[in-house]
């Protein structure tokens, strides 16, 4: 028997979702500022390919993703998937950083004292009265309808508090 005939055939549909996969793909790589697709190992073929992808519109580039993802089957798409996530993850660890201050600001504002405590256990360079006024200050703030300036001190204080 031959090799082909070892290979289980790929049903019409699967080929279309792999083929949607690396379309996909090619639309990531399209929106990726140069500067990051530089960082990637792409053959040069498919490197240009994205490069002039970028210039077109419409229904021109509708047929250079499918151009690229013709390509992308002749790559190491896993690979370049690895290469994409990597990039991604300081943006999805920053912003999740972010979410986590917000809420810490939220709860110390409402006056969640149990988070207040965990702050302090956790931080040992806290300043506590500083912590205190600023969350004082953001609630008489809220509580007047007034813009959130000292709200917005408290997320500075916090973020500083959790880069160091």
């Amino acid at each position: 028997m031959t090799q082909a005939g070892t290979e289980e055939k790929k049903s019409k549909s699967q080929v279309k979702r792999e083929m949607q996969a690396l379309r996909d793909l090619g639309k990531d790589l399209i929106e990726l500022p140069e500067s990051s697709l530089g960082k990637l190992s792409l053959s040069e073929r498919v490197h240009d390919a994205v490069m002039a992808a970028k210039g077109f519109k419409r229904e021109a580039l509708r047929r250079q993703i499918q151009h690229i993802g013709v390509l992308l089957r002749d790559e190491d798409v896993e690979s370049i998937q690895r290469q994409l996530d990597g990039l991604a993850k300081p943006h999805r660890e920053a912003v999740q950083a972010f979410h986590q201050i917000e809420q810490w600001r939220d709860a110390l504002i409402v006056g969640d004292s149990n988070l207040l405590e965990e702050l302090m256990t956790r931080f040992q360079g806290i300043d506590r009265q500083h912590l205190r006024q600023l969350i004082r200050n953001a609630r008489r703030e809220r509580d007047a309808s007034k813009p959130p300036k000292s709200a917005r001190l408290l997320f500075k204080y916090l973020s500083n508090l959790s880069d160091s």
